[in-house]
């Protein structure tokens, strides 16, 4: 790990080279360290097949060294340049309605096309050998934002030849894939593999099971295309990491599977922007409109930090107004600075602004950067000297500690309520999300984790909300976790096929919790079942059978919370009253101690201090905590968009 530090997004093919020189220097005085570069830059590294032109880059990175600068080099292939696709015409994405995608912006090739990943290799290679050796490299930056705007899923003829390979290897027999299809089902069965369509187009649904498969088959392409990129850069440079920018709420792909060739997790935060893209309730919006959702860039920094093996960069940290919502707020004064703290707060190495002068040519000309076009500062170029000012003084040096809750949350889960959701707007992420900020609003730490964890030790409470199946090693881990568990709605309801399965959910075995799920009762949006003490359900209601005791229950006599010992069953999808009385029972259950945080704001612990954000747009004041020895920044009159460091007792 490094110690925190602040990065930025430039783009030296965008401006004139007399001005590289006095960007370089005013990056330095800002306090920025990591630059990263390249990654949309293809035509002008190879404007025409053979063409290579790299001197230009060797020069860039030439003057950022000079200044102190380390350079993340960016592999271009998010932007294959015009000549590509005339070569490859194939290379183009197919969509769900069968319309092949076209040149003229970004993203704009298909993962199973393994010419054009062949030819992301030899781009890959051609960097490697070129820049390797340049004492301004501090690293790699693969392609960039996997699958956004929507690219992941491709109905290629490349798809389809792709998919039934991957299906031949996974099953072995056609009657293997029929049985786990169910293709019984409606006369489904084939007898050749040469016979299986992608599942679009079709009168109605695929089988769940098909559409779950391709689901599984497209994520791997992605893994695959960075692998081949990963495996090239670290041969040339082992001692240098490799990164990948992810985003927010996306979850086409399965991460963790991708960042078992990565070395770093980075993703792209862009709070207002996020928010206003979000399912969110309008006075949420309202309310949070120049700051963004509380607990959502907190979310995804946690589980970034468990994607990367614990290792989290913000590759882009938005600045100012962006361009892709619907509308662009300005940020509050301040939210610039408290993003980046939050970001280091939860164990980022590297904060990068996106970007440095603001674009006044192409698609993103509305987008802030640190300066404004004309190259004067824009409001977040003092916000971010200030925040290097302020790492200089104070240092934030060692990891994210483990917090003391802990979700899980899972790809596979999210695909699985996508194609099955019986409930409009059910998912597996807002489930996650809903109960990870029910946690954080009582100033807990809390953990993200995936899946396939084999070990619970160390946290008091452990939430699987919305798990689709168990595997062993989660399975093993539940069995012998000694702290409070909660588990559900809809956990362990499908087997890996996606069939039900026969012992009913949560399928958890009666020695551990002796409950079955006998029927479901989804709602409409609109809907709501009072609960009895407070909240109510809504989308989401299951009717169980067995001995659990039941802890808490609705208007109608149906149980919502059930225990057995410390395993504990929700068994309804909750507003977010419910969902806090949930998490506040687990809370007292476990007698885990809690701070009394004011409204909007929030809290993370790292390396001997806590920081506190203040995401409401109004001061607040802070109730020190028993284990606080006293602030090193700000005070318990936190501003709005303001941030509070208290050093911890133990830290002496």
């Amino acid at each position: 790990m490094i110690s925190p530090t602040l990065g930025v997004c430039y783009y030296p093919e965008h401006w004139p080279e007399e001005w590289w020189e006095t960007d370089a220097k005013r990056m330095a005085e800002v306090g920025i360290r990591y630059v990263r570069i390249g990654e949309f830059a293809w035509s002008r590294l190879e404007p025409s097949e053979g063409d290579l032109r790299l001197d230009w880059m060797i020069r860039a990175m030439d003057v950022l060294g000079r200044h102190g600068h380390r350079v993340i080099v960016g592999t271009p292939t998010a932007t294959p340049p015009r000549w590509m696709v005339d070569k490859h015409p194939d290379m183009l994405a197919v969509d769900r309605e069968g319309r092949r995608k076209g040149f003229g912006s970004r993203r704009h090739y298909d993962f199973s096309h393994l010419g054009f990943r062949e030819e992301s290799a030899r781009i890959t290679r051609i960097l490697a050998d070129a820049l390797s050796d340049h004492p301004a490299l501090g690293g790699w930056q693969t392609d960039n934002e996997y699958g956004c705007h929507g690219t992941t899923y491709s109905y290629s003829p490349a798809a389809l030849e792709g998919f039934r390979k991957w299906l031949a290897e996974k099953y072995g027999t056609i009657e293997a894939l029929n049985t786990a299809w169910g293709n019984v089902f409606w006369s489904m069965e084939y007898s050749r593999f040469d016979q299986i369509e992608l599942p679009n187009l079709l009168v109605c649904d695929a089988a769940p099971a098909h559409e779950l498969d391709f689901r599984r088959y497209s994520s791997d392409q992605v893994a695959a295309f960075n692998r081949t990129q990963y495996e090239i850069l670290k041969a040339k440079r082992p001692d240098l990491p490799v990164i990948h920018n992810f985003m927010s709420r996306y979850s086409e792909f399965d991460h963790y599977h991708l960042a078992e060739t990565l070395d770093i997790a980075s993703w792209d935060s862009y709070p207002i922007g996020h928010l206003a893209k979000s399912s969110e309730s309008d006075e949420h919006k309202a309310l949070y409109m120049r700051q963004g959702d509380p607990d959502n860039a907190a979310f995804h920094h946690d589980l970034y930090r468990s994607v990367g093996h614990g290792r989290m960069w913000i590759m882009e940290q938005q600045p100012g107004p962006v361009n892709w919502a619907d509308a662009n707020p300005d940020p509050l004064p301040g939210m610039a600075r408290l993003w980046a703290w939050e970001a280091f707060a939860h164990g980022a190495e590297v904060v990068s602004y996106f970007r440095w002068r603001q674009a006044p040519f192409g698609q993103e000309q509305m987008h802030a950067g640190l300066l404004r076009p004309d190259s004067e500062p824009a409001p977040a170029y003092g916000e971010a000297s200030q925040v290097a000012r302020e790492l200089q003084e104070i240092g934030l040096d060692g990891p994210a500690g483990q917090g003391k809750v802990a979700v899980i949350f899972d790809y596979e889960s999210e695909w699985a309520w996508e194609i099955q959701p019986q409930a409009a707007g059910f998912s597996h992420g807002n489930h996650v999300r809903g109960l990870y900020a029910a946690f954080r609003k009582r100033g807990l730490d809390v953990d993200v984790l995936p899946p396939t964890t084999s070990d619970l030790s160390g946290y008091d409470i452990v939430a699987i909300p919305a798990l689709l199946t168990w595997n062993e090693a989660l399975r093993s881990a539940v069995a012998n976790f000694e702290g409070y568990l909660l588990v559900g709605p809809r956990s362990g309801s499908k087997t890996e096929n996606f069939s039900i399965p026969p012992r009913l959910g949560p399928d958890l075995g009666a020695n551990l919790l002796d409950l079955k799920v006998a029927r479901v009762d989804s709602l409409p949006a609109g809907i709501e079942v009072a609960v009895k003490g407070g909240g109510a359900a809504r989308l989401w209601r299951e009717i169980t059978v067995g001995n659990a005791e039941v802890v808490m229950e609705d208007e109608a006599g149906v149980p919502v919370l059930l225990s057995q010992g410390k395993l504990f069953y929700f068994a309804a999808s909750g507003d977010k009253a419910l969902v806090q009385r949930v998490a506040d029972y687990m809370i007292a259950e476990a007698d885990t101690p809690t701070l009394s945080l004011p409204a909007g704001v929030r809290c993370r612990v790292r390396g001997g201090y806590r920081v506190y954000v203040n995401y409401a747009a109004s001061a607040q004041v802070l109730s020190p905590a028993d284990d606080e020895a006293g602030y090193v920044l700000g005070s318990a009159d936190i501003p709005a968009a303001g941030v509070a460091i208290a050093r911890l007792a133990t830290a002496g």
